[in-house]
């Protein structure tokens, strides 16, 4: 297939644990397919006006996991790469969804990986003022079962290169369009 009829290709919805790369992997995804990204993170900040952390301390976790359903819900049928936000899988209605979607990615990745890539993000609230490896322990424990439930492709990230994976992602897109 060559590049210009990467387009073409089905398009990616990237789920995982936050750090796991769905947004620096869904930008790659999005250069090299030549069609646009949309982070839900990045959806729900510009929606609501603030940031994460300033929505999980005015509306709570429900008040955000409600934003990033409907913007799954208004985002997932676009021709665009879709990085998802790490909780994205804890509705059912979202899980139905991405079950529904042929080319759902989970970037997986240990907690003792993740710990590394983020420990310190400031605009992460679920780990903020605790023990982030704990903290990714225990949603790896809650999340991982469910991300396996949505998945079509399970990307290990522990050693492999992001340009590594997002060959390896291309390839399936392939599989599925044949």
């Amino acid at each position: 297939m060559k590049k210009k009829t990467l387009r073409a290709l089905p398009c990616p919805v990237l789920i995982g644990l936050m750090g796991s790369g769905k947004s620096s992997i869904g930008r790659r995804l999005s250069a090299k397919l030549k069609i646009p990204i949309v982070d839900l993170d990045e959806v729900i900040v510009d929606k609501a006006g603030m940031g994460i952390p300033d929505i999980f301390a005015k509306a709570g976790e429900e008040g955000f996991r409600d934003m990033e359903s409907a913007a799954l819900a208004a985002h997932l049928e676009d021709r665009a790469v879709l990085a998802t936000g790490g909780g994205v899988v804890l509705r059912e209605a979202n899980r139905e969804l991405l079950r529904a979607h042929r080319t759902v990615i989970w970037l997986k990745a240990a907690p003792e990986f993740l710990a590394e890539r983020i420990a310190g993000d400031s605009n992460r609230p679920l780990i903020a003022n605790q023990d982030t490896l704990e903290k990714l322990k225990a949603l790896a424990a809650e999340r991982d079962p469910l991300y396996e439930q949505c998945a079509n492709l399970i990307i290990g990230r522990e050693g492999a290169e992001k340009d590594e994976i997002v060959s390896l992602i291309i390839q399936y897109l392939k599989k599925v369009q044949a």
